[in-house]
């Protein structure tokens, strides 16, 4: 069989190239979570995909994300933040149960 120039099939043992680019970011990243609370504070270190939501990584240390306040170096940060990247979180409750 011939083929002709600028054929998308390849001959036997060709691979395709591949479309990464050099400095691929890597997909799960660092977060440090500390959850302070009634002047004393617990710290949570997690590997999260990139992408999630503070949100769930606020409910994987087992806080209720609706009744958080999550700050980012002092500043509040909406429960919809993607993570993208090494991050360090002060989650601190803002209502209990009773």
């Amino acid at each position: 069989m011939r083929m002709h120039r600028g054929s998308s099939k390849g001959g036997p043992g060709d691979r395709p190239p591949e479309n990464l680019p050099l400095s691929a970011s890597p997909l799960r990243v660092q977060v440090t979570v500390e959850v302070a609370r009634a002047g004393r504070s617990e710290t949570h270190e997690l590997s999260v995909d990139r992408g999630t939501l503070l949100r769930a990584v606020v409910r994987q240390v087992g806080q209720r994300a609706e009744g958080c306040a999550v700050l980012v170096d002092g500043t509040s940060v909406p429960l919809d933040t993607a993570v993208d990247g090494p991050i360090r979180l002060t989650v601190i409750p803002t209502f209990s149960g009773g």
